[in-house]
């Protein structure tokens, strides 16, 4: 090779260096308040990504971004999360943070059906690394509780049961926000006007979705259970529902007798009506037969030994019903 073509070569590579360089190493620095934060979406391809960082001014050139990113092999690498992009990041150290560096991830928390407030707000803690007990005062914000009915006292009961995704260290209002969002959703304004046919409150109705929750997870005897609490209710009849009691002691066992005699408003065997609130966030099913409950004439029930209950109208009937369960129960 000649000395002449030998130093274009050797010119052409350090082209090619320099641009690389270029792409790769040069710090890139925007005109506002650092750190500032970003999120990546659950799903999002990285030509939105890019997109979105041109578009808020992180970078200035979306075509050395997506070289940057091609050559580096990040189009199916980057994490979902919420990011802290400090200023003068290089597109390779922003791809660094994409694909390893420190963040908010993304996490998938299972909401099951009937959890109480408190547990959800141990699983935020957990999963989120949230203050449970900063979440459980927002839980009684009267802003907060006002986006579902301005009557509301709390959100105890409205915390629909779904997988919800969140990052770490949420902030309780953007978590509340969200259950709120999925409820309101779920619950439209037709069913907030069933609510009113029969002359209950949705407080109320959701209360009796609580206590439905709480007796079974038999979809089916879901609106058979609902129609049995209606029909106390409009008898003038105490309750009697042993979820209320178990909500009192904070445990889900066989109750006795010196149960039933707690002093407390959420005692439906000592005070008639239902409870003030909630007893816990029920489920979509539980909801649903809330609102369409069946049409019967029952006024009692018992569990079986099959797993369900057995239903009657006559507290005669009832007592033979409850008495073949309780045998059974004493030789298990």
């Amino acid at each position: 090779m000649k000395p002449g073509e030998f130093i274009l070569v050797i010119l052409f590579f350090l082209f090619v260096l320099g641009i690389l360089y270029y792409i790769f190493f040069t710090p890139n620095y925007y005109d506002k308040e650092s750190p500032v934060k970003f999120e990546i979406k659950r799903g999002e391809p990285l030509s939105s990504v890019i997109e979105r960082l041109y578009e808020e001014e992180i970078i200035p050139s979306r075509l050395n971004m997506r070289i940057a990113s091609f050559i580096y092999g990040a189009e199916r690498r980057v994490r979902a999360a919420r990011y802290s992009i400090p200023n003068g990041l290089s597109y390779l150290d922003l791809l660094e943070l994409f694909l390893k560096g420190d963040a908010d991830f993304l996490k998938s928390i299972k909401i099951f059906d009937g959890m109480t407030t408190e547990w959800i707000a141990s699983r935020m803690r957990t999963d989120l690394l949230m203050d449970s007990t900063e979440f459980m005062s927002y839980v009684k914000n009267d802003s907060l509780t006002a986006l579902i009915n301005p009557e509301l006292k709390s959100l105890e009961g409205y915390l629909l049961p779904m997988e919800y995704y969140f990052y770490e260290n949420s902030s309780p209002v953007e978590v509340l926000g969200a259950f709120i969002e999925e409820f309101n959703k779920f619950v439209k304004d037709s069913l907030k006007r069933k609510a009113d046919e029969p002359g209950y409150s949705l407080n109320e109705v959701i209360t009796v979705a609580s206590i439905i929750e709480g007796e079974t997870n038999n979809t089916e005897e879901m609106p058979l259970i609902a129609g049995v609490y209606y029909n106390r209710l409009q008898n003038g009849m105490r309750l009697q529902a042993d979820p209320t009691i178990q909500y009192i002691l904070k445990e889900c066992r066989r109750l006795m007798f010196k149960d039933l005699m707690i002093d407390s408003p959420f005692n439906t065997y000592k005070y008639s009506g239902l409870p003030p609130h909630p007893i816990n966030n029920p489920g979509k099913n539980a909801i649903r037969a809330a609102f369409y409950p069946a049409k019967h004439k029952y006024l009692y029930f018992v569990a079986d030994t099959l797993g369900g209950h057995k239903f009657s109208e006559t507290f005669a009937e009832h007592t033979r019903n409850a008495g073949v369960y309780r045998k059974w129960l004493d030789g298990q």
